[in-house]
């Protein structure tokens, strides 16, 4: 009483006493009166009823969420059974102790799932959502550059992953995106002259653009479509900046590589005319010019498709073929730096990974002396029968990695699937896919809509997008992942789950701002 005297006013004190006096009444029974006797008791001497009111007071505050939390502390709350509240310490730290002890996401698995998938962490979603992307560690790959080729067809490297290789195949694939971004800078060909050089911005500045590449159509539209839509001529055009031939020119990525490395990028198709090439879906004999037909096994008459054929022979009225220009480009680049370690990678989406793959059948047979070969396909077609599926995989200087998205209707044509592997004399549409296949599956990103169109499960970006996050067959999308997703956010905005959009919103990104300026034409159908 001495204690509550000095630290209460004069006037309160017996408004306090009264009141200390009317609770430890009604804790008491109603039987027993209560006395002034009580009232004296020690400190020391406190009844259990008014511990136990104290005891329970502190829980509730204990169960009330703290503020200073930090939001990732979540996800790291220990397994195990609820530890035991000890009398000393901070009511912060008791009741942080008895949150742990709780353990939310044990109790509730499928919560925890939804949390990781959910952007609750905000620097994370952030960091995806900024303007510069964080690569993955570029390795240095030294002697095993052949394995990463696929001189033993990438055993062991595809599931789980191999982090070099997973970063070399984006890399690769960003070359692709430079020839869809140059050719839609740019689109239109004149008709009357050789064409200039085009520019093209690479992603990787290790790399220097030695050759245009065009393709031109055996096919053409009625000149009345161009006099009813001048502004378009482009489309109708039969020759097209296809892609580019590029050189690693820098010493420190040529020793990072183990080698000097050459990459051909084609895009995929962009213009009417390349669509109707597309739907020409019969197959026809495949040329072998500068094969050497007597040492070669039996495969079978090999044939190819029709389209795909027409626009990677076909000369056009200023520029050289397709598979002239690439030839000879790169036999003089290996002519130029005869004596290194060499290697040429063929890369290429949709449309051009179907031209990839007949560039680097063609340029693997036609010197004795050529590098390894190695095309990387995104979202390729089928591009032959069994007699040409058979040639190229039975061609030990020419490696094919497919990369396919399940969800990709592209790449289950041209043809039927039932019939896949069939002899061509049997049904006119047996197409067979080449080379080793990495299978990834756009409905397990965690930002995608498990509903995404054809348009979006097609994307290039997409594809780069799930490659980055791709891990194991058993554990299809990593959680560090790498990939910004500014780029997938601008162009698949409604396939992109909302609850990322919104988050986006709320970080206040300007997102349009930091994605490529629209162009004038028409968007690829990529």
């Amino acid at each position: 009483m001495l204690q509550i005297s000095s630290a209460l006013p004069a006037q309160n004190l017996n408004l306090f006493q009264a009141g200390r006096h009317s609770f430890k009444c009604k804790q008491s029974s109603p039987l027993i009166r209560c006395s002034s006797s009580s009232l004296l008791t020690s400190q020391s001497e406190k009844p259990v009823s008014y511990e136990l009111n104290k005891q329970h007071l502190a829980n509730l505050e204990k169960l009330r969420p703290k503020q200073s939390l930090e939001p990732n502390q979540a996800d790291s709350l220990p397994v195990g059974p609820v530890p035991k509240v000890s009398g000393n310490g901070s009511w912060v730290n008791r009741g942080r102790a008895l949150l742990e002890g709780l353990n939310v996401p044990r109790v509730w698995p499928e919560r925890k799932a939804a949390e990781e998938m959910s952007p609750r962490h905000m620097n994370r979603l952030q960091r995806l959502l900024s303007k510069t992307p964080e690569y993955s560690p570029r390795n240095n790959l030294g002697s095993r550059w052949r394995e990463y080729q696929g001189c033993n067809d990438w055993l062991g490297l595809l599931d789980p992953l191999d982090e070099n290789l997973r970063r070399e195949l984006v890399r690769y694939g960003e070359f692709v995106q430079a020839a869809y971004h140059s050719f839609h800078s740019n689109p239109a060909l004149s008709a009357e002259e050789p064409p200039l050089p085009h520019p093209v911005a690479l992603p990787d500045r290790n790399y220097k653009v030695t050759k245009s590449l065009y393709a031109t159509s055996s096919v053409g539209l009625p000149k009345w479509v161009d006099d009813f839509a001048p502004d378009l001529s482009w489309m109708t055009q039969r020759s097209s900046w296809m892609g580019y031939v590029a050189v690693c020119e820098d010493r420190r990525e040529i020793q990072r590589m183990g080698r000097r490395d050459i990459v051909i990028a084609l895009r995929g198709t962009s213009t009417c005319l390349e669509w109707a090439e597309n739907m020409r879906a019969q197959l026809v004999e495949y040329p072998q010019d500068c094969c050497d037909k007597e040492n070669e096994p039996d495969h079978g008459q090999s044939k190819v498709e029709c389209g795909f054929l027409s626009l990677y022979k076909t000369r056009g009225a200023h520029v050289p073929s397709l598979a002239e220009s690439v030839e000879e480009e790169v036999k003089r680049l290996v002519e130029l730096y005869k004596g290194e370690p060499l290697s040429i990678t063929v890369t290429g989406h949709s449309l051009g990974a179907a031209l990839a793959i007949l560039v680097g059948e063609e340029l693997s047979t036609c010197s004795p002396s050529m590098p390894p070969i190695a095309v990387f396909s995104f979202g390729g077609p089928r591009v032959g029968n069994s007699g040409f599926a058979n040639q190229i995989n039975d061609n030990n200087n020419v490696k094919v990695l497919r990369i396919v998205n399940n969800q990709d209707v592209i790449t289950r044509v041209p043809g039927l699937p039932m019939v896949e592997g069939f002899d061509d004399n049997i049904t006119p549409l047996a197409y067979t896919h080449v080379g080793t296949e990495l299978r990834v599956d756009s409905k397990m990103s965690p930002y995608l809509k498990p509903n995404a169109d054809v348009a979006c499960c097609h994307d290039l970006e997409a594809y780069l997008h799930l490659v980055d996050g791709y891990l194991a067959s058993n554990c299809p999308f990593r959680a560090n992942a790498k990939r910004s997703l500014v780029k997938l956010v601008n162009e698949q905005r409604s396939n992109v789950k909302q609850l990322y959009t919104r988050k986006a919103k709320a970080l206040s990104l300007n997102l349009e701002g930091q994605g490529l300026a629209n162009s004038c034409c028409l968007p690829s159908p990529s």
